[in-house]
């Protein structure tokens, strides 16, 4: 019989990637090495129009529902580790207020703000019991806060061609997080994950839009338990991002594309100062998304993504449902 919560072991350790941003959930295990938690990122929480608020300046309450499946925890080679059959279950909500100015600060970038609160939840289970890694349960996640600049669209003879937007955003250690468990909805630490978006007006119905992210981490000064003896460790840094194509097939209502996303560590995680070989993650993700404008104001996204590549992390399936309301 299946249970949600098992005894961990020293021998494996899990991180997780709750994006949110806008987030996700990824776990990587360690074998013969061990791996480290990332924060919450986005990972496929954005997707279509992305450069641009939906309906001009002003506040947007955004709420996201996003559920993970995986049963598939594989290693710095891509290959699944032998773990009696894992059931990795993950509920992700996050709820994201926007504010986006009319005044020009800085070389016609008109200031903003956003603030995303998670709440995550995990149910993990095995074929039988055994010392495999162990979820925290449901809980707070880790607050995002960022100061951004948008630009207004530049607009051609038959309407807009480009709209970006730089974020600075930062990752706060609010969450619930408990060093004997490897799966939390917190990371324990601080990190900085600034990026720049942008859309592209392919033509006036068909665009392309992307997400870029550098992620910078601090020290976890109470490190998971697989980092036996640590006094600290710090996750390496990572570059991530989300593309998404889409065309509008009924004007003004309904849009339907294709969208991603691409997480690359680029740098070992350090344990007491020092690298841990093989510990870097990777994941790549595709599939296929819809974008309903129920009014000028209130906007739905649904994103399917299906994952592959995956080393040192889970790799599943990932279905995101978001709601956008322009005040």
């Amino acid at each position: 019989m299946r249970k949600g919560k098992r005894e961990g072991s020293r021998n494996f350790l899990v991180c997780v990637v709750v994006v949110v941003t806008a987030g996700c959930l990824c776990p990587g295990l360690a074998g013969n090495a061990q791996a480290y938690d990332l924060p919450a990122v986005n990972l496929g929480f954005t997707s279509f129009l992305d450069g641009g608020p939906p309906s001009g300046p002003g506040l947007y309450l955004t709420q996201y529902l996003q559920y993970y499946h995986s049963g598939s925890f594989n290693d710095r080679n891509g290959d699944k580790l032998p773990l009696p059959d894992p059931d990795l279950d993950v509920w992700v909500s996050l709820t994201q207020l926007v504010y986006q100015s009319n005044r020009e600060i800085l070389l016609g970038g008109k200031w903003g703000l956003d603030l995303i609160v998670p709440i995550v939840g995990f149910d993990l289970g095995y074929a039988f019991p055994g010392p495999f890694p162990q979820d925290n349960g449901a809980g707070l996640g880790d607050i995002l806060i960022g100061p951004f600049l948008q630009w207004d669209p530049i607009m051609g003879p038959r309407g807009p061609l480009f709209m970006h937007r730089i974020e600075l955003q930062m990752i706060l250690p609010t969450g619930k997080y408990d060093s004997d468990r490897e799966l939390n909805p917190g990371s324990n630490f601080f990190s900085f994950n600034p990026y720049w978006a942008g859309t592209f007006f392919i033509t006036p119905r068909w665009t392309v839009s992307g997400r870029f992210h550098y992620l910078w981490n601090a020290e976890n000064g109470d490190p998971n338990r697989g980092y036996v003896g640590a006094d600290d460790t710090q996750a390496g840094q990572a570059f991530h991002f989300n593309y998404a194509t889409e065309y509008e097939v009924i004007p003004q209502r309904l849009r339907l594309g294709i969208n991603g996303y691409y997480l690359k560590q680029i740098t070992d995680t350090q344990m007491d100062g020092h690298d841990v070989p093989d510990s870097k993650e990777q994941v790549f993700a595709v599939g296929p998304g819809a974008l309903f404008h129920i009014t000028k104001d209130t906007h739905l996204f649904f994103n399917i993504y299906f994952e592959m590549a995956a080393e040192n992390r889970t790799e599943g399936n990932r279905f995101n449902l978001r709601l956008v309301h322009h005040f």
